[in-house]
């Protein structure tokens, strides 16, 4: 991850102001999460328990728009790690960068622990049940990142591949192992709940690898030393590399992810359990699946920004301001609803007992989707024009 030119390479060039294909791939995986978000509140399956990648209960569409959504997480991780080293190209020190990265992950943790959980995911305060999803991974990369910036390119890179390419190896460790420590292994690689007396934590993201995807994605951004012409082969050849070893990798049923895949007896079904890999935490063929496309959507965006997505630009100049605003708008739009047609707009993916008439099928969920991303977009271009005149310090936490 970590690409040298050759001899013959036209000499590496400085980093721009800012990646309009770096922006627009975070602005697209924005976009798309506000899908699996909005399913989660408003489509019936989703309000019912039912899992979306079970086989014996899912439909294909109901399948694919959820895997549609598993580029979202590591595609972001990875390009906030590219944004640290273009940073670092552009001049930022590294102290400098180090403090940022810790402030703003502890920001990044205590906002998904109050703000996001109360008034986002719940509209209730609680001060006993705490949710480590995805602001909590991204924080806890952010501080680790904080302190490997500082070692070697090389080191950087070993620590990234060390930990996504061996974590598979780990699945078989379970937390009672652990003893009195079994909740750490729970934060760290096992999706589950940690009790600590009345307190209640639920560990949607375990922090193993997640924190070496970020780290993958710091390495990565070496690539945006090279003139554009070179840089778009590597980032073909590396997208199409990752694309292979995920395809070879998963067909082996031998490692990299925690269940293997089997034939089913609906017709398509058995490429959809080929593409069921698991994402907590997130398995190596989870990242190859995710990651290769990634990259080769950055190959071709480095083309240029076609004139219908130039809008995903403003989503991804402001990617956490989208994000502290579709959580709620979502929410509140499903309790309105809900509200109308059943009386109980409390009904969410939380609840315990739902209604079995309650939600609405997927192309309405399609459509709640759209409407949340046409209402964002104002909001969105107002405080993406603000960073752009002002620099005010707190702007960077936003």
């Amino acid at each position: 991850m970590n690409p040298s030119p050759s001899s013959a390479a036209p000499i590496p060039v400085p980093s721009p102001a800012r990646l309009d294909s770096v922006d627009l791939l975070r602005g697209l995986v924005m976009v798309v999460m506000a899908l699996d978000h909005t399913r989660d509140y408003f489509h019936f399956s989703a309000l019912q328990g039912v899992d979306p990648l079970d086989l014996t209960k899912t439909t294909a569409p109901i399948f694919l728009t959820r895997w549609l959504t598993h580029f979202c997480a590591p595609i972001f991780s990875f390009l906030a790690g590219t944004g640290v080293c273009l940073s670092v190209m552009r001049g930022k020190s590294k102290r400098d960068l180090s403090w940022f990265l810790v402030t703003r992950g502890l920001w990044l943790i205590f906002l998904e622990l109050t703000l996001l959980m109360w008034f986002g995911w719940r509209f209730e305060i609680t001060l006993t049940t705490y949710f480590f999803a995805t602001l909590w991974s991204l924080g806890w990369s952010m501080i680790v990142l904080a302190g490997l910036i500082h070692c070697r390119p090389w080191v950087i890179a070993g620590f990234s591949l060390v930990v996504i390419l061996g974590h598979n190896a780990l699945d078989g460790v379970k937390p009672e192992s652990w003893g009195a420590w079994a909740g750490l292994w729970k934060i760290l690689h096992v999706q589950s709940m940690v009790s600590l007396g009345k307190f209640q934590f639920y560990t949607f993201y375990p922090l193993i690898p997640w924190v070496a995807v970020m780290a993958a994605g710091y390495s990565f951004g070496a690539v945006f030393r090279l003139d554009p012409d070179v840089r778009r082969k590597w980032l073909v050849r590396l997208g199409l590399g990752l694309c292979a070893a995920f395809v070879l990798l998963r067909l082996s049923n031998v490692y990299g992810n925690l269940t293997p895949w089997t034939a089913q007896p609906r017709a398509g079904f058995t490429l959809l359990s080929f593409l069921d890999c698991t994402k907590y935490p997130p398995s190596l063929c989870y990242l190859l699946m995710t990651l290769g496309p990634g990259v080769l959507l950055l190959a071709f965006f480095e083309r240029g920004t076609p004139a219908w997505l130039k809008p995903a630009l403003v989503f991804g100049r402001v990617p956490f301001f989208y994000y502290i605003l579709h959580l709620p708008l979502i929410h509140a739009l499903a309790y309105a609803t809900h509200a109308f047609h059943s009386g109980d707009g409390s009904l969410s993916p939380f609840s315990e007992k739902v209604p079995p008439n309650a939600g609405v099928s997927l192309l309405w969920t399609y459509g709640v989707w759209a409407m949340v991303v046409v209402l964002l977009y104002p909001l969105c271009r107002w405080f993406a024009e603000l960073k752009r005149r002002r620099r005010d310090a707190w702007l960077s936490y936003f």
